[in-house]
């Protein structure tokens, strides 16, 4: 067995893979990797770049640029152009970002699944009654981004995204291991509401979750970095207009986007729980 074999067979023990990755001062680690990621010796960038490798399968032939200033160069790497093609049909919502999808379905009243058996509130997630009105009965998907995959995100429909709000939170790791062992996991862990009304009036909302070794959150259109430092105001009223397949901002590392949907939207054929999907595929469709 090869090295990486031996270490994805190692870290694959449920108890040990929740030990290392949470049973750790998760803050604290999040805090270093955020300053680690951005050292530009290439000496340290090319020894970070080979171990990241052996735990993952990280494949940067996609990327625009071949070579890297720093981890966080490559972490937030852009993709050659044309490489997600975002589904022009009017009545897709797409994907925002490459991922793994995770739970998704109908929200019960106001109850969702971080994994079946693991029910979390709308109101705990959002913090917003009112925004928790609007996606009452709806639907939601969970995207699960892992730590290889292209980090950026876009938006999924024609939309206007008229507030974001930051929640400051921990730094739970979001693999289904941790989702298993943690309640409520993403209510508890930092992350952005991005209120949204699609370009035929309904409520769409994405909600990035940091997780550990997540040092930040980039939103292009607040031309702002959010993350544990981050002071002051956490509510950030906006007007900002996007188009479909338009570029929103980024994670370091990965994690996850939850989106809520409307209620009348259908699940696209293709999204089953464990499927990976990528930016621009189809993910909900409006019935005709």
């Amino acid at each position: 067995m090869t090295v990486k074999g031996l270490i994805s067979a190692f870290t694959q023990q449920e108890d040990l893979n929740f030990l290392l990755t949470n049973r750790i001062p998760r803050a604290a680690i999040t805090r270093f990797m955020g300053w680690f990621s951005r050292i530009e010796n290439p000496l340290v960038r090319d020894a970070s770049i080979a171990f990241w490798r052996l735990f993952s399968d990280l494949d940067v032939s996609e990327a625009k640029k071949t070579e890297f200033k720093s981890l966080h160069d490559c972490f937030t790497r852009e993709l050659k152009p044309g490489l997600r093609p975002v589904d022009p049909d009017p009545s897709v919502i797409a994907s925002p970002s490459d991922a793994i999808i995770g739970a998704h379905g109908q929200i019960e009243d106001t109850k969702l699944f971080q994994i079946k058996g693991a029910p979390y509130s709308l109101l705990d997630l959002l913090g917003d009654p009112a925004l928790v009105e609007q996606h009452r009965n709806g639907r939601f998907v969970t995207l699960r981004l892992t730590s290889s995959m292209y980090h950026r995100f876009h938006a999924p429909y024609d939309m206007a995204i008229d507030k974001v709000t930051f929640i400051h939170g921990d730094v739970w790791n979001v693999n289904p291991i941790a989702l298993k062992r943690v309640e409520r996991l993403f209510c508890k862990n930092e992350r952005a509401v991005l209120r949204a009304k699609l370009s035929t009036g309904e409520a769409l909302t994405l909600v990035p979750v940091a997780a550990i070794l997540v040092a930040s959150l980039r939103l292009h259109f607040l031309d702002r970095t959010l993350n544990a430092q981050t002071r002051g105001p956490v509510d950030f009223t906006c007007d900002a207009r996007a188009k479909k397949g338009d570029e929103l901002g980024w994670f370091e590392h990965g994690s996850t986007i939850i989106v809520l949907a409307p209620d009348h939207f259908e699940f696209a054929d293709s999204v089953a729980e464990g499927a990976r999907i990528k930016c621009g595929e189809a993910l909900l469709r409006k019935p005709s």
